[in-house]
Formats: C-alpha cells, structure tokens, sequence
C-alpha cells in the first residue's frame, strides 16, 4: 500500500447564504394568514364569502329533519317529557342556513337573504304545525300537568346567556372550521325551535299563557342571536361590502327594536309583580296550613221597646229585644320558622243577640272567615295551574308573583295537599284549588298572641 506524495488539505465549507428580508416578510405573512384562514385581501375575503354560503345554502335535509323535529317536540310537551324534548332538538337540521341568512345581511345579498330567510320562516312553520296537532290531540287527555310547555313559553335569562354562546360558537366554528358544528347548532335549535313548538301546541290546545308568547320568545331569541352572530362576523374580520353596511346596519337596528319591544316589558311586569307590598314570601319548603285566631273587641248597642197597654197598669208587655255586635277579629297565619312582621287587615263579624220577652236571650254568633293571602312560587315553569277541584279540571295558570287568598280548608289527594284558593281577573272572581306546595304564606307578627274572649253580658230592659 502506498500513500500519496501530496499532503491532503481539507476544503472549507462555502459561506451560508444570507436570506432576503424581503422574502422573510413574505413568508412570516403566509404563514400567519394561513394560521388564521381568513385572508384580509379583497379577492381572498370574496372566494371565503362565496364557499361560505354554498355550505350554508339550504337543502331539502332542513325541511325533512325540520317536521320531524317538530313531531316530536309536540309529544314531548303532550307527555311533559324532558326525554323526548331533548331527543326532537337533537333530530332538529343544522342551523347553518341561519349562519348563511347573517352572511346573507353582512354582503348585502337580497336574492340569498330572501333564500335564507324563506328557509328558516318554513322550517320554522313545520315545528309549529306539528305542536298544533299534537295540542289538538291533547284536547282528549285534558288535565295534564304541563310543565316544561310554560317553561319554553317564557323568557328566562339563564337561557338567554345560553344562546349567546351558542351564537358565537357557531358563527367562529363555521368560519374557521370545514366540519359540521354539530353541538353549537344544537343550541341554537333549542332557542329556535322550542318555543314555536310550544306556541302551536298552546294554539292547538286551547291553553292560555302560550299563544303568541311562545312565538315571541322564539323571536326575541332569533334577534339576540343574529345580533351577537353579527358581530363575531365583523370580529373576525369578515368585511362588508359597500351595499352590506347598509344592510346590517338597518338589520342590527331591527334586531335591538324587537329585543326593546319584547324584553323590556316582560322584565318590568316580572319585578311588579314581585313586589308585593301586603305580604312577604317565605323561603321555607315546608309551611303549615293557615290558622285563624279570632280576637274578639265587642261594642254592643242595646235597644228595647217596651210598651204597656192602657188598660192594665201593672203588666206589661215587652217586644223582643235585638242588639246587634260589630265584632272585630285578626286573622293570622301561623308559618314555621319566620319572624317578618305583616299587616293584617280586621275581618267584620257580625253578632245578633235576639232577646224575647222572658227575658233569656237567644244569641246567634255568625263569623265570616277572611281568607289569608298568599303568593305564587312554584319552582319550575313560572307558574302553577288553578283547577276546578282537586287534581280536577284546568282552569288557568297563575304566573309566578301572582296574589291568591286561601280558605283554611285543603284536600289530601294520593299524598299531596292542595289548597283551597280564589283570584281576581279581569274583574272577576275565579275560584279553584291548587298545589300547596307552590304557594308561600303571608308571616305573622312575631310574639303575637291571641286576646281572651270577652263576656258579653245582658241586661234586659224593664
């Protein structure tokens, strides 16, 4: 083996290559816009805009799933089963058309607003005109216990909260994502879909309290969505065109109209009826039934007529002696565990003491029982249904707040107390019996107890 004459001499390794800024620049802003995926040029926002609303163009699907939905909402306010309420909304179509109709006010685009909206309004049509048929088929079961159908007829802030974040998901997640967002749309099925169901059963029923106001919960939920959907589109950055500022300009003001109008009222009704000023509610679950204590205060009022006939001097005839007795008594109620004073009112008595000519009177005591009042407070649905009789037949709901009075009577029908109480509407005195347990008692004074009967005494008159 023989080695080379020459020494080896290693060769340097090239200078590295200094990168361009310009071409650095370029690339960090790829790589942002494509981190993002929605590009901020013109063309780039209009090719998004466009994919945009072919996925969320309306199709057949939102029909078929739409009156299936419906079908079965309506059995599930029938049944009053949460079960069957969530298994219609999970049955309910994507409500991506809803995302296209806010895309559709964002580009200033009539023909796709009119597809969009046409879409929802019929879908919308579908759920109610399954409630309608099952509230006509309700009429053979009459009385139920519907509870979860005055829930989703009411407006309730917890579930407005609710749908602002279904909103925003929604929105984000169509956007940013190719995917079906399956679990936002189920929200805003929820907020969408219920009330109209519930609107056309009370229609279909004949129930009072739930047609139109289911219909307009539906509307004030769609308003306060489109609005908070509205403005995830412009924060990320979905810019409009000339004639779509116009346009979700005049739709954003609509919106706010319609959450002013429907809102404001039912809020201010709300705390009113809150307030009551002759009673304070109780927050105790169990309370005992009204006691009254009567307190007698007698001011009696002797007057006699005694005559004698010409004839015979010494005997005499006395016609019967009436004295009348304004009684005045204090009904109580007796609660467990409260001690916030009330304002009683004193209940008129009237006391008739008939004295005959021998002297002994006949005393007649009639007392009329003032009812005491009481307020209703039921813990789910906002309200409580007053029946004819016990677990008998529907008369009305009474919304939460609303004054009853209570006779001290109640039945005990399969275990549960219901008590015996009237209300006044529209001028008129509705009588009916309702669930104890719905209603909280007016609370006493503290250490009150109860005067000693008087002794009413007589003197006849000569």
């Amino acid at each position: 083996m023989s080695l080379p004459e020459e020494p080896i001499i290693p060769i340097e390794p090239p200078p590295p290559l200094r990168e361009d800024p310009s071409a650095a620049l370029r690339g960090r802003r790829r790589r942002v816009t494509r981190r993002e995926m929605i590009p901020t040029d013109a063309e780039g926002q209009a090719e998004l805009i466009g994919s945009l609303a072919k996925r969320a163009f309306p199709s057949i699907e939102l029909f078929v799933f739409s009156l299936a939905c419906g079908a079965i909402l309506g059995l599930g306010f029938m049944l009053d089963s949460q079960a069957l309420l969530l298994l219609g909304i999970l049955l309910a179509p994507l409500m991506v058309p809803w995302v296209g109709f806010l895309l559709a006010i964002l580009t200033g685009s009539p023909r796709f607003l009119f597809e969009t909206g046409m879409a929802l309004l019929i879908s919308a049509i579908l759920v109610f005109i399954g409630g309608v048929l099952t509230g006509f088929c309700m009429r053979l079961f009459l009385p139920y216990t519907l509870t979860n159908l005055y829930t989703h007829a009411r407006l309730w802030i917890p579930e407005l909260l609710v749908i602002a974040i279904g909103a925003v998901t929604l929105v984000a997640s169509f956007i940013r994502s190719e995917s079906r967002p399956f679990l936002p749309s189920v929200i805003i099925a929820y907020a969408f879909f219920l009330p109209v169901s519930a609107a056309g059963f009370g229609l279909g029923s004949g129930l009072p309290g739930v047609w139109p106001q289911g219909i307009f919960v539906s509307i004030v939920h769609l308003a306060l969505a489109s609005v908070l959907g509205l403005i995830t589109l412009f924060a990320l950055r979905i810019r409009p065109t000339s004639s779509g500022y116009a346009f979700s300009g005049v739709g954003m003001v609509i919106f706010l109209v319609i959450l002013y109008v429907l809102m404001v009222p039912g809020f201010k009704t709300s705390a009113a009826a809150a307030n009551v000023p002759t009673s304070t509610p109780t927050t105790q679950a169990t309370t005992s039934l009204p006691t009254l204590t009567p307190s007698l205060l007698p001011a009696l009022t002797n007057t006699t007529q005694p005559s004698a006939t010409p004839a015979d001097s010494t005997s005499q005839t006395s016609t019967p002696l009436v004295v009348t007795e304004t009684v005045a008594a204090t009904s109580t109620a007796t609660v467990t565990n409260s001690s916030t004073p009330l304002s009683v009112t004193p209940v008129p008595l009237t006391l008739t003491i008939t004295l005959p000519a021998s002297a002994t009177p006949t005393i007649t005591l009639t007392i009329e029982v003032q009812p005491i009042s009481g307020k209703v407070s039921a813990n789910e649905g906002g309200g409580a249904n007053l029946r004819q009789t016990p677990n008998g037949k529907y008369l009305m709901t009474l919304d939460n707040g609303t004054i009853v009075d209570i006779y001290p009577d109640f039945k005990i029908v399969n275990g549960v107390t219901w008590i015996h109480v009237f209300v006044t509407r529209n001028g008129q005195r509705v009588e009916g019996w309702l669930l104890e347990s719905v209603v909280t008692y007016s609370t006493p004074a503290p250490n009150f107890d109860a005067s000693p009967t008087p002794t009413i005494g007589i003197t006849p008159a000569p």
